[in-house]
């Protein structure tokens, strides 16, 4: 049985970080002791903005984004093109390709893939809402942007089946995404070269 060498509350900030991706208790721990000693100019205006987000936080009922507007502001971006929409598996994906700058288009987050062995079909996806804004007059292309997996290629090709009856060009991305890749932690020139060839489904 591990000793406790710090009162309740410094642990269970040290085990709500260790949740976070990426960090495990030994980096939480140094995370916890850099908020700590940081507390009055970075631990304190965390804890505000959190608390704020948390109060906030809302997602998109349009594309599935996350944002404190609703519509968010991507959605309400009258410069973005209307007939393009970009699809992908999670916001992180969203956020990768925003990052990357490489298109000026709305988006539509799915919020995950398919994964039959997770009981995750069809019904716990954001489809239907994707193939009724496909068949908007201004949307001309689906670009389906997801992970370059065996379950991001096999919702492709669902999602693509379902766009049949809306009249669309559908695409994917092309060369620059590994197969087994994910959106999130590709480099900006990989994904500007993925956009940019992308080929009908």
């Amino acid at each position: 049985m591990s000793k406790k060498i710090a009162g309740p509350e410094i642990e269970r900030l040290v085990q709500l970080l260790a949740r976070l991706p990426g960090l495990g208790p030994r980096s939480a721990r140094k995370a916890a002791l850099a908020l700590i000693k940081r507390r009055h100019d970075l631990l304190i205006p965390l804890a505000e903005a959190i608390q704020t987000a948390v109060d906030r936080i809302v997602e998109c009922p349009t594309c599935g984004n996350v944002d404190t507007v609703s519509p968010c502001t991507i959605c309400q971006d009258g410069r973005r093109d209307p007939s393009l929409i970009v699809v992908v598996e999670e916001v992180g994906d969203l956020w990768a390709l925003e990052r990357a700058q490489v298109v000026n288009a709305r988006y539509h987050v799915l919020g995950g893939h398919l994964s039959p062995l997770d009981g995750i079909g069809p019904d716990k996806l954001n489809i239907g809402s994707l193939v009724t804004r496909a068949h908007a007059d201004e949307v001309k292309e689906v670009l389906l942007a997801l992970n370059a997996t065996v379950e991001g290629q096999s919702t492709a090709h669902y999602v693509t089946g379902e766009l049949a009856s809306a009249g669309v060009i559908v695409t994917r991305l092309a060369q620059g995404v590994p197969m087994g890749g994910e959106l999130d932690y590709l480099d900006e020139g990989t994904l500007a070269a993925a956009i940019k060839a992308r080929k009908h489904m």
